[in-house]
């Protein structure tokens, strides 16, 4: 069975019927988002450019070829409460039709009270040539997610007595550990050879994530990326397979904002192909929590970037008032990018997003 044709023929159906609708949908769905405003917070990745997909869904199919991906971060291993975090994601794009499609996998894991999240997401993004050196892209993701509890890990008040023993048992009436909901999400990039812009709404259903059955809806999270690659001499003799190896510096910066929640990530990534290495600041100092300084963490990357394959490791070194005896987070990534066809017909004029890989 050609999966190519019959995906193919689906995506022709769906673009002869929505072609003219797709862009206004978008803008529909993330402007509902805006508008409609709302304390949770959402799991995170130092490397976000190496987790396109649950970045923004605009990135599905951004490497208008084939994708598969994962990654893994330890956050705060030196103390009990740590959170683990996990993704898988596959994406393609379909050259005939400006499409591309993707599957997110995502779990995260909180030690301390077993609280659990499990999640998928479908998304579907359109590349819209704007000139010939400027593109737009607008992607929509539907998403579903389970979370638990763990209620045999908490202790309560009735649990504890004068002598420091936690009994037990405890009065208290526990239920309802288990929810899911449905969700959906949006987002744009505008994008060049050499820079690029993009935001995304997320939550913008803002399901109720209680436990209990009461009323608690999830904030909605606004994110916008941007970045600029500036190429630096190479020497001509320095080949490989698909042509020289690349050496750029890349500023970048990621704005997030969740609830009352906000933050900053910005860096600057070193490419030397097959090496990049990376250094970003994590924290808005200008805002205040509780009268703490908003200055969260340090973080060095390391990647290896050759011939589709990209490996990536993260160190976050805290500067908040937890301190390093957490243990900072932990963070790896491996993708890897190739051509599903008939090697026949291999792909002509691939335009890819000059973000970083990491």
């Amino acid at each position: 069975m050609n999966f190519n044709f019959i995906a193919s023929q689906v995506l022709f159906q769906i673009e002869k019927s929505m072609r003219k609708y797709v862009i206004a949908l978008f803008f529909t769905v993330l402007f509902y988002g805006i508008q409609h405003n709302s304390k949770a917070q959402d799991p995170q990745f130092s490397q976000f450019y190496a987790a396109p997909l649950f970045l923004n869904p605009a990135f599905a199919g951004s490497t208008e070829l084939t994708r598969i991906g994962a990654n893994y971060r330890n956050q705060w291993p030196g103390i009990n409460a740590n959170f683990v975090t996990y993704s898988a994601y596959f994406d393609h794009y379909f050259m005939d039709y400006n499409s591309g499609v993707g599957l997110l996998l995502l779990g995260d894991r909180e030690s301390n009270a077993g609280i659990a999240l499990n999640g998928v997401s479908l998304q579907y993004a359109y590349n819209l040539r704007l000139t010939q050196n400027l593109a737009f892209r607008a992607g929509l993701e539907a998403n579903y997610t389970w979370r638990s509890i763990d209620y045999t890990r908490l202790v309560f008040g009735d649990q504890l007595d004068f002598t420091g023993i936690v009994n037990d048992q405890t009065g208290e009436v526990l239920s309802g550990g288990n929810v899911s909901y449905f969700d959906m999400a949006a987002g744009g990039l505008l994008y060049s050879d050499r820079f690029w812009m993009g935001f995304a709404a997320h939550h913008i259903l803002q399901p109720n994530q209680s436990f209990l059955g009461e009323d608690d809806p999830l904030p909605r999270k606004y994110s916008v990326h941007a970045g600029f690659k500036i190429p630096l001499p190479t020497r001509t003799d320095l080949r490989y397979e698909n042509g020289f190896r690349e050496r750029s510096l890349t500023p970048t910066v990621n704005y997030k904002m969740q609830g009352e929640f906000q933050q900053l990530d910005i860096g600057m990534y070193f490419t030397n192909e097959p090496l990049v290495l990376g250094l970003s600041y994590r924290g808005l100092p200008i805002q205040n929590v509780e009268g703490v300084a908003n200055n969260e963490s340090l973080i060095f990357i390391l990647g290896y970037t050759m011939n589709g394959l990209n490996i990536g490791y993260s160190f976050d070194y805290t500067l908040s008032s937890l301190g390093i005896g957490t243990g900072g987070a932990h963070e790896v990534s491996i993708s890897y990018t190739f051509f599903m066809g008939d090697p026949r017909k291999p792909p002509k004029n691939v335009r890819q997003i000059p973000c970083p890989k990491f």
